[in-house]
């Protein structure tokens, strides 16, 4: 079984702890999950999550909103 590579979104904060630079992104089956490894708040947004934001002629990868 491949690694899961996580990418971190630089500039955001963490909703819960408030620190910069501490928000790691990855896929876990077709859902988006943003993790802070600082303090372990995580969110997980599905697709139609996202499609609520995406205008019709748009190609979207993800919409990350941390509230």
């Amino acid at each position: 079984m491949a690694a899961t590579r996580k990418r971190f979104i630089a500039g955001a904060v963490c909703p819960k702890c408030k620190a910069l630079d501490t928000l790691a992104l990855w896929q876990e089956d077709g859902v988006e999950v943003v993790e802070c490894v600082k303090c372990g708040h995580h969110q997980r947004q599905t697709d139609a999550q996202v499609e609520k934001h995406v205008r019709r002629d748009e190609q979207v990868i993800g919409i990350f909103d941390p509230k």
